[in-house]
């Protein structure tokens, strides 16, 4: 079987962040015919909305990485399997942008770009926030995003996105 290179986003914000992407990272692992092959270092960020959503609450900064993972899961079957991970840790779907407990996301599958209900790779807005792209970066440095191009130059349209490396988080 042929063996696919992705990458995933994940981020938390409730019920023990640094916790939740431990277990994550172990779950992901533990996927079949799927193997964990790098981890980002955790970095903390502030939470961030979409315009218009001023109406509501305040929320608890997130945790973020990034996983390379090798597969032979193709994308929908691999999504199926991160949002099955995601119920596992107690993620709800209150509304767009909630606080969670979990979240990942399909970063990058090899050099796919798929846009279809439910699954877009490249995740549509990865090129646009610094806690992903400086996690990714770390793990792999001369990545491209296809469509955008070199993630190191996305990152430099970044700036103003604080973004923390948790030392000692790992």
């Amino acid at each position: 079987m042929t063996r696919h290179t992705a990458f995933i986003g994940l981020g938390s914000n409730l019920e023990d962040p640094l916790g939740q992407l431990r277990r994550a990272f172990a779950d992901i692992d533990q996927l079949p015919d799927t193997s964990l092959v790098a981890r980002s270092s955790l970095y903390r960020s502030a939470p961030i909305g979409y315009p218009g959503q001023t109406d509501l609450p305040s929320q608890p900064d997130f945790v973020n990485a990034v996983a390379k993972i090798e597969t032979t899961l193709m994308p929908h079957a691999f999504l199926q399997a991160l949002l099955h991970i995601e119920h596992q840790h107690g993620r709800e779907r209150t509304y767009r942008n909630a606080p969670r407990t979990l979240d990942l996301d399909v970063l990058l599958y090899d050099d796919v770009q798929l846009h279809e209900h439910g699954l877009t790779i490249p995740h549509p807005q990865m090129h646009l926030r610094a806690f992903v792209l400086q996690p990714l970066l770390e793990i792999a440095p001369d990545i491209s995003i296809p469509g955008v191009g070199r993630a190191e130059l996305a990152l430099a349209g970044c700036q103003g996105q604080v973004l923390e490396r948790m030392l000692n988080a790992a």
